[in-house]
C-alpha cells in the first residue's frame, strides 16, 4: 500500500480528531458557546413548524384575529434570534478555525526551523509549502465547516424526528421512507469524493513543488531554450489537477438534486396518502410538508460538511506526520561561555549521510585559537562536510569534535552556531533591505555598526550607491545584485555578527579578479585574531593560512603550512603547479 492510501484510510481516524481538538484548548470558551448556539439552533429551528401548525389549526381556522398577530409575532422574533445566531456562530466558528490554523501553522514552521539538512535534502521544498500552506488551511474549515457544524445538523435531525414521531407516526414513516435510499446515496458520494479530494491534495503538491523548482531555476530553463518543454509538462501536471477538481464537482453534481428528488418525493407521499390517514389536520399537512423540506436540508449538507470535515482529516494527518518527523538535532548541551577561543579539534570523526555511505572516514585534526586553517580537494572530498559537522548541521556517526577542548555536543545549539560566522559561495539573500539582509533583524546590531562594519572590509562604497542605500530592497535572492556585491553583503552579514570562528566556504571562486582582490582585504581583516576555516577552490586565497589538509576521498592525505605542502612534492604541489601555470598562460 502506498503512502497516500495510507493517509486515505485514515481520514477518519479518532485519534486524529481528538488531536485536532487538542487545538482548542486556549479558546475552549468560545467553542463551548459556538456549541450551545448550536444547540439553541436546532431547538428554534423545529419551533417554526410547530408554531405554524397551531395557528393555522387553532386561530386561522377560527378566525382568532388577536391570537394570529401574536403568533406572527412570535415567529418573526423567533425567526430574527435565529439569524442573530446563525451570524454569531458562524463567525465563532470561523475565527476558531482560522486561530487553531494559525497556532498550528506556526507549530508547523518553529519545527522545521529544527530540521535537520538531511531532512530538506530528501523532501521536495514544495511539498513543504503545501503541508504548512494549504494543507493546514484545510483546518480551518474543519471548525468553521466541519465539526460544530455536523454536531448541530444530527441534533437538528434527531430533533425533527422526535417531533415528527410525537405529531404522526404514519405520516413521519411515509416522509422517512426514501431514507434508506439517500444513506445510500451518501455513502457512494462520501467515498467518491474523499477520493477525488486526495487525488487534489496530491495535485497541488506536484503544482506546488513544480512551481517552486522551476521558476527557482528559471535562467536554467531560459539558457537551455527548454520554455516549451517545461511548458508541456507543467500543463500535464495542472491537467492532472483539473480532472481531479472535476471528478469532485461531478459527485456534487449528482448528489445535490438526487437529495432534491427524494426530498419531492416523500413530500409527494405525504400529499398522496393524506386522503387515506383520516384525521389529519390542515396545520399537519402544512406541519409535514415543511419539515420534510427542513429534515433533507442538513442531510443534504450534513453529507458535504463529513465530507469536509475527512478532507480535514487526511490534510491534518498530513501535517502531523511533519510534526512527527523527529529527524532534529538533539539539543541537550547548556553551555553558554562568556568567550569562544576558538580551538578546534576533530577526533576519529567518520560520517556519512546515507547509511554507511561514508564521506568522511577517521578523520582528525586539530586547529589552535585565531589560526587560519584550510581545507584544500577535489569536489566531494568531504571539505563542506567538515564544516557541516562543526556547526551540528549534520551529526557525526563516529568520533567527537571539540571547540576549546569541550565536545561541541556540551554546548547550547544556538549558542554554538551563533559564534560560528559563514560565508557560502552559493550567497542566499533574502527579499529585503540590505541592512535586514545584513543584521537578520538583529534588534542588537545598529545601523552605525554596520556602516562601521562595512567601512572597515571596504563594502559601504558599493551600498551608498544604491538607490536609498542601506533601505534597498535587493528583491528575492538579491537578484537586483551583481555576484561580487552579493557576496560582499555575505561577508558583512558574517562580519557584523562578530563570530568566534569564520568559515569561507569557496568564498571567491565565482567572483571577477577585481572583486576577489577586494574580498580578499576584507578576509584579511575578518580572520585577523579569529579563528578561520577556509574552503579553497582558489590556491591562491589560502597562501597566508597556518595549516592546510589536503583531502581526498574523505580522507587526509596532506597536511602541513603552504612551505612545508611544496617541500612534499605530494598532490598539494601538483595541484598548485597545475593551477598557478593555467594561470599564467
Amino acid at each position: 500500500m502506498s503512502k497516500e492510501n495510507k493517509i486515505q484510510g485514515k481520514a477518519f481516524d479518532v485519534n486524529i480528531l481528538r488531536r485536532v481538538l487538542s487545538y482548542v484548548k486556549p479558546y475552549r470558551g468560545k467553542f463551548i458557546l459556538s456549541l450551545s448556539m448550536v444547540i439553541c439552533l436546532s431547538a428554534l429551528s423545529v419551533s417554526r413548524p410547530i408554531i405554524i401548525q397551531i395557528t393555522i389549526d387553532k386561530y386561522i381556522l377560527t378566525g382568532n384575529v388577536g391570537m394570529l398577530q401574536m403568533m406572527t409575532m412570535l415567529l418573526i422574533g423567533i425567526v430574527l434570534t435565529e439569524a442573530i445566531l446563525q451570524l454569531s456562530n458562524i463567525y465563532l466558528t470561523s475565527f476558531l478555525g482560522m486561530s487553531i490554523v494559525k497556532d498550528m501553522r506556526n507549530q508547523v514552521y518553529r519545527h522545521l526551523l529544527k530540521m535537520k539538512n538531511k531532512y530538506f535534502d530528501n523532501t521536495p521544498i514544495g511539498t513543504l509549502v503545501t503541508r504548512s500552506v494549504s494543507d493546514i488551511e484545510s483546518l480551518g474549515e474543519v471548525f468553521s465547516e466541519g465539526f460544530i457544524i455536523i454536531f448541530g445538523d444530527i441534533l437538528t435531525l434527531c430533533v425533527f424526528l422526535v417531533v415528527m414521531l410525537a405529531i404522526n407516526l404514519k405520516l413521519s414513516l411515509l416522509a422517512l421512507a426514501t431514507v434508506p435510499i439517500l444513506i445510500f446515496a451518501t455513502a457512494i458520494f462520501k467515498k467518491g469524493v474523499k477520493t477525488s479530494f486526495q487525488a487534489v491534495r496530491n495535485a497541488v503538491s506536484a503544482l506546488n513543488t513544480f512551481v517552486q523548482e522551476h521558476i527557482t531555476g528559471i535562467k536554467i530553463v531560459q539558457v537551455f531554450n527548454r520554455e516549451k518543454t517545461e511548458s508541456e509538462e507543467f500543463k500535464k501536471i495542472n491537467e492532472t489537477h483539473r480532472k481531479a477538481n472535476i471528478k469532485g464537482i461531478w459527485f456534487y453534481s449528482v448528489f445535490f438534486p438526487v437529495v432534491e428528488i427524494l426530498s419531492s418525493i416523500s413530500i409527494g407521499l405525504v400529499i398522496m396518502f393524506i386522503g387515506i390517514i383520516k384525521g389529519v389536520s390542515e396545520g399537519n399537512i402544512i406541519f409535514f410538508v415543511m419539515i420534510v423540506q427542513m429534515f433533507f436540508r442538513p442531510i443534504r449538507m450534513l453529507a458535504d460538511r463529513i465530507n469536509t470535515l475527512q478532507m480535514g482529516m487526511v490534510a491534518s494527518d498530513r501535517v502531523f506526520k511533519v510534526l512527527d518527523t523527529q529527524e532534529i538535532i538533539v539539543d541537550e548541551g547548556n553551555d553558554k561561555p562568556s568567550e569562544i577561543k576558538g580551538e578546534i579539534e576533530f577526533k576519529n570523526v567518520w560520517f556519512a549521510y546515507n547509511e554507511e555511505d561514508w564521506v568522511l572516514k577517521n578523520v582528525s585534526f586539530k586547529v589552535n585559537a585565531g589560526q587560519t586553517f584550510a581545507l584544500v580537494g577535489a569536489t566531494g572530498s568531504g571539505k563542506t562536510s567538515v564544516i557541516n559537522l562543526l556547526g551540528r548541521f549534520y551529526e557525526l556517526n563516529k568520533g567527537e569534535i571539540f571547540l576549546d577542548g569541550k565536545n561541541i555536543r556540551e554546548y547550547d545549539l544556538g549558542f554554538l552556531r551563533s559564534r560560528i560566522g559563514t560565508v557560502l559561495q552559493d550567497v542566499f539573500l533574502f527579499s529585503d533591505t540590505v541592512k535586514n539582509n545584513i543584521t537578520l533583524f538583529d534588534d542588537s546590531i545598529p545601523l552605525e555598526k554596520v556602516k562601521t562594519a562595512a567601512n572597515e572590509i571596504g563594502a559601504n562604497d558599493f551600498i551608498d550607491q544604491l538607490p536609498e542605500s542601506y533601505n534597498f530592497n535587493i528583491r528575492e535572492r538579491g537578484n537586483t545584485l551583481s555576484v561580487g556585491q552579493r557576496q560582499m553583503i555575505s561577508f558583512l552579514r558574517a562580519y557584523v555578527h562578530n563570530p568566534s570562528i569564520l568559515v569561507l566556504d569557496e568564498a571567491t571562486s565565482s567572483i571577477d579578479t577585481e572583486t576577489e582582490i577586494l574580498i580578499q582585504k576584507a578576509t584579511e581583516k575578518m580572520t585577523r585574531g579569529r579563528t578561520s576555516v577556509v574552503i579553497a577552490h582558489r590556491l591562491s586565497t589560502i597562501q597566508k593560512a597556518n595549516k592546510i589538509i589536503v583531502m581526498e576521498k574523505g580522507t587526509i592525505i596532506e597536511e602541513g603550512n603552504l612551505a612545508e605542502l611544496l617541500e612534499k612534492n605530494g598532490h598539494f604541489r601538483k595541484l598548485y603547479e597545475l593551477q598557478f601555470v593555467e594561470n599564467n598562460v
